[in-house]
C-alpha cells in the first residue's frame, strides 16, 4: 500500500495545478489578440483558397531562365549586394559620432547622452521600410531611397549597440590615458577599441548580412534591387519569374550567412604571434572593404555628395514639414488606435506560431534535412511569405500573423536547436535511466534546463516582429502597415505622421516590455 502511495506520488507531477492555472490566465490574455488577428484555420482549407494558391504555386515550375530574364535577375542581385553594402558604409558613417555621444564610456558626465539616446530609439525605432517608403517620396524610384533608408535605420542600431559594447570593456586603461592628460577620443581610442574591436567588427558582419534581407524588403517599395524585380512578378503573378528571383535571393542569403560566419569565426580566432598587430592581412581586408564599398556605390551610380545635395536636403526638409502637425482628430485616432492594436496582435500570434514550429523543428534528429527547411524559411522575406498567404488565407491581418510564423519558425528553430543543444543533459539521461520515456525525459529533464534561453530568444524575437508586424500591411496583411500605406499612396501626411508615430511608440512600448519580462524571469 505505501509502495502504491509513493509510486503515485512519483508519476504525478506537483506542479501541475500551477501549470493549468497559467495556461488558461495565458488563454485568457491571448483570446482577444487572437481574435484581432483574425485567426481562422479553416481559411487554408477553403476550397476557393486552395484553388487560387494551388494555381499559383504550379505556375512556379519551372523557373524561369530565359536569358533576357536572367541578365536582369543578374544586375538586380548585384543591386541588392551593393544596396546593403553602401547602406551599411552610411550606417557606419552614422553610427560611430553617434556612438561617440551616446556612450558613457570615456566620460566624466554624461552630458548628451540622453539626447543622443533619444535620437538613436527613434532612427531605429522606425522600420526601414518606412523610410524607404519616405525618401522614394523624395529621391524618387531607384536605389538612392533604399541606401539612405538602410544608412539611417541601421545606423541608430550600430550606434546603440557600439555604445552598450564600449560601455561593456573594461574602463581601467580608458581613466588611466584620461588621468595622464589624454582627451576623451584617444581614451575611447586606445584604452577601450583594442579590447571592444572583435566584438565590435562581429556585430557589423552580422548587421551586414541583416541588411541584405533587408534591401530585399524595401524593393517592395520601389528602392531597386531584387525586391522591386519581386513585387513585379508577384503582382503580374507570374509564378516562374519569382520563382527563379526567390532561388536568387536564397542563393545570395545562404552565400552571405557563410561568409559572415566565416568572418566571425575568423574573428574568434586568436592571431599568431607577431611583433606588430598590423600586417599584410588587414591590409587586404581594408583594401577589400574599401574596394566594396567603392564599387557598390559605382554599381549604384551613387555619391555621397549626391545624396546630400543642397537641393536633396531641401526637398528632404519640404517633405518632412508636410508631416507637421500630425492628424490627432478624435475619428483617426481611433483608427490608428485599432491599427495598433491589430498589428501588436499580428506580431504576438505570429512569434507564438514561430515558438511552437520552431520548437518542433528544432527536435528531429539527423538534423540536415531540418537544418536545410529552417534555412529556407528564414531565407524567404516577411513580405513575400505575407504576399503568398494572403492568397492562402485571403487579405487581413491573419495573413500577416501566418507570414512572421513561417520566417520567425526558421530563425527560432535554429536558435532553439543551439540552445537544446547547449542545454545540461544529465537530467534527461537520469529520466531515462529510471525508465521515463524519450518524451517525459525531454519536457521535464532538458527543456526547463533550455527554458531561460528559449524564453529570452522569443522575446527577442518579439521585438524584431513587432517591427515588421507594423509594415506587412504594404501587402494587404493589415495593422497599422495598411494604413500608413494608404494614406501616403492619397498624399495624407498629416495622417501618416500620425500611423509613424504610433509605429514608433508601440515598437518602443514592446522593447520596454520585452526587456521586463526577460528581467523578471532572470
Amino acid at each position: 500500500m505505501l509502495l502504491s502511495t509513493a509510486d503515485n506520488h512519483a508519476t504525478s507531477d506537483p506542479a501541475a495545478r500551477g501549470r493549468l492555472l497559467g495556461v488558461l490566465t495565458a488563454l485568457i490574455i491571448l483570446w482577444p489578440l487572437f481574435q484581432a488577428a483574425e485567426v481562422k484555420p479553416g481559411a487554408l482549407f477553403d476550397p476557393g483558397n486552395l484553388k487560387v494558391i494551388g494555381h499559383f504555386l504550379a505556375a512556379f515550375l519551372p523557373p524561369e531562365t530565359g536569358h533576357e530574364f536572367l541578365g536582369y535577375l543578374g544586375k538586380a542581385t548585384l543591386e541588392t549586394l551593393a544596396i546593403a553594402t553602401a547602406g551599411m558604409a552610411l550606417a557606419f558613417l552614422l553610427a560611430v559620432p553617434l556612438a561617440y555621444l551616446a556612450t558613457a564610456a570615456g566620460r566624466d558626465r554624461p552630458a548628451l547622452n540622453p539626447l543622443t539616446r533619444s535620437l538613436l530609439t527613434i532612427l531605429r525605432g522606425i522600420p526601414e521600410l518606412v523610410w524607404a517608403l519616405v525618401f522614394v517620396r523624395v529621391f524618387g524610384l531607384g536605389p538612392a531611397a533604399g541606401v539612405l533608408a538602410l544608412g539611417l535605420t541601421y545606423g541608430g542600431m550600430l550606434a546603440k549597440v557600439y555604445a552598450e559594447i564600449l560601455e561593456s570593456v573594461d574602463a581601467t586603461p580608458a581613466r588611466a590615458l584620461r588621468q595622464t592628460g589624454a582627451g576623451r577620443p584617444l581614451a575611447i581610442l586606445y584604452g577601450l577599441l583594442p579590447q571592444a574591436s572583435k566584438e565590435l567588427a562581429s556585430y557589423t558582419v552580422y548587421r551586414w548580412e541583416c541588411a541584405i534581407r533587408a534591401s530585399v524588403v524595401m524593393g517592395f517599395v520601389g528602392a531597386g534591387g531584387l525586391g522591386q524585380l519581386m513585387d513585379q512578378a508577384m503582382k503580374m503573378l507570374n509564378g516562374g519569374e519569382a520563382a527563379s528571383i526567390l532561388l536568387a535571393f536564397m542563393v545570395l542569403v545562404f552565400s552571405a550567412d557563410g561568409l559572415s560566419g566565416w568572418l566571425r569565426r575568423a574573428l574568434d580566432t586568436p592571431p599568431a604571434g607577431r611583433p606588430s598587430p598590423f600586417g599584410w592581412r588587414s591590409l587586404l581586408v581594408a583594401l577589400a572593404l574599401v574596394g566594396g564599398i567603392t564599387a557598390s556605390f559605382g554599381l549604384l551610380e551613387l555619391g555621397f555628395g549626391e545624396l546630400f545635395t543642397a537641393d536633396a536636403a531641401r526637398s528632404i526638409g519640404e517633405f518632412a514639414a508636410s508631416f507637421f502637425p500630425p492628424d490627432l482628430s478624435a475619428e483617426w485616432l481611433t483608427r490608428v488606435g485599432k491599427g495598433v492594436w491589430e498589428t501588436l496582435a499580428i506580431s504576438v500570434v505570429g512569434t507564438l506560431l514561430a515558438a511552437g514550429t520552431g520548437l518542433l523543428l528544432s527536435l528531429p534528429k539527423p538534423r540536415a534535412p531540418f537544418s536545410f527547411l529552417l534555412n529556407t524559411l528564414r531565407s524567404v522575406p516577411e513580405l513575400v511569405w505575407a504576399t503568398i498567404t494572403a492568397l492562402a488565407v485571403g487579405l487581413g491581418p491573419f495573413a500577416g500573423a501566418l507570414a512572421l510564423a513561417l520566417h520567425t519558425s526558421g530563425v527560432l528553430g535554429r536558435l532553439y536547436a543551439e540552445a537544446l543543444s547547449n542545454a545540461p543533459q544529465q537530467p534527461g539521461q537520469a529520466l531515462r535511466l529510471s525508465g521515463a520515456g524519450n518524451g517525459l525525459a525531454f519536457l521535464y529533464g532538458t527543456l526547463p534546463g533550455a527554458a531561460p534561453q528559449l524564453i529570452a530568444y522569443t522575446l527577442y524575437r518579439w521585438e524584431m516582429n513587432i517591427r515588421m508586424a507594423a509594415i506587412l500591411g504594404f501587402v494587404g496583411a493589415g495593422g497599422l502597415g495598411q494604413l500608413l500605406y494608404f494614406e501616403l499612396s492619397l498624399f495624407h501626411y498629416a495622417q501618416a505622421s500620425t500611423v509613424i508615430i504610433a509605429m514608433l511608440a508601440l515598437s518602443i512600448a514592446v522593447d520596454q516590455s520585452s526587456a521586463w519580462l526577460r528581467q523578471r524571469m532572470r
